[in-house]
């Protein structure tokens, strides 16, 4: 999990004819009267010193910025390695903050914030952060306490940004980014971080995300549509005569397939063979009952396989009854169990 927000994903926000005034007032606590701070700004995808300015006896600083759609930059101490605010402005706002610098985490929280949603949202992540940091059992639940407040908040356009948090296991909060893109694309749909997150979750293919529609020929040469089985919780079954894991996983599917087809179960089966004969035995063979069996005979290339990114098999994908995608990749007691918490015991 990254703690530190990735800087791959700042780009320059450009501003426009309609821009205000916004202000920003900081105090400096727990630091040097009269510490330089450095004003960072995004730059071809890092963040770049473009300015320094000098905190009053008190610790103050001051910045004004002209901004239009909203104003993303960084404020960080004149010190080796130092922690970065992430500051996010919007038109004409005042804005104040208090923040502290912890040096035994060198790490800066922020309180106190004033006059925007977006840093109140920013300050109280920095709290979390801090008490991860000295805090065992808080460190333990620190995913889960962020996804909660970035779900809470996802209207903000800071959340944005704190969802890379994530970024390293997109696929498991997928369903976390998308909650937040449909939340601020309307508002927002210029914004780097907001298109960022719609290009994450435009083709992605993870829990969920509306299932892929594959419409492939089945045994006799008629299309069969996984849509079609809407309405029906759907296991999309990725798999091919010559493969033995998939051969030994099928008894499994087919008494799962008997237990739970008048519940409304299903199995949609993508055979990535690509010899006729050999996929219609294998289907006899191992009593493979459901009618939805469908393959182009085209091996890897095949494209159910693109569409859903299967690299290896078996592969599986379970749907749900309104067509969104519940997981991937269950198998054996993992499957079961999941098929008995949706359609019972």
């Amino acid at each position: 999990m990254k703690r530190i927000l990735t800087l791959a994903l700042l780009t320059a926000l450009g501003i426009g004819a309609s821009a205000q005034t916004s202000t920003l007032t900081a105090t400096l606590k727990g630091a040097l009267a009269k510490e330089r701070v450095l004003l960072c700004e995004p730059r071809g995808g890092q963040l770049v010193p473009t300015d320094t300015l000098s905190a009053d006896a008190q610790g103050h600083i001051a910045i004004k910025r002209q901004v239009s759609e909203s104003d993303f930059f960084a404020l960080a101490l004149m010190r080796p390695q130092s922690p970065l605010v992430h500051v996010m402005l919007l038109p004409g706002e005042e804005v104040s903050l208090a923040m502290e610098f912890l040096p035994e985490m060198n790490f800066i929280t922020v309180a106190n914030a004033k006059g925007s949603d977006n840093m109140q949202l920013y300050a109280d992540y920095t709290q979390l952060m801090a008490a991860a940091m000295t805090n065992s059992a808080r460190q333990a639940t620190l995913a889960d306490d962020m996804e909660q407040l970035i779900r809470a908040k996802k209207e903000v356009l800071m959340s944005a940004f704190l969802v890379t948090y994530f970024e390293t296991v997109f696929e498991q909060y997928a369903p976390l980014y998308k909650q937040v893109r449909d939340a601020l694309i309307g508002r927002y749909p210029s914004n780097d971080f907001v298109r960022h997150l719609d290009g994450k979750l435009r083709g992605a293919v993870v829990a969920g995300m509306e299932a892929p529609d594959i419409a492939l020929p089945d045994r006799d040469g008629k299309e069969r549509r996984l849509s079609d089985l809407r309405g029906k919780v759907v296991l999309v079954d990725f798999w091919a005569s010559w493969c033995r894991p998939c051969r030994m996983a099928n008894p499994h599917v087919v008494r799962l397939y008997q237990q739970y087809k008048e519940r409304g179960f299903e199995v949609y089966s993508v055979s990535l063979d690509n010899n006729r004969e050999a996929w219609l035995r294998a289907i006899e063979a191992d009593g493979l009952e459901w009618p939805n069996h469908v393959s182009d005979l085209r091996g890897w290339s095949s494209a159910g396989g693109k569409l859903y990114g299967i690299s290896s098999i078996p592969s599986t994908v379970l749907v749900d009854a309104e067509g969104t995608i519940v997981a991937r990749n269950l198998q054996g007691n993992a499957l079961e169990e999941k098929l008995k918490e949706i359609l019972g015991e």
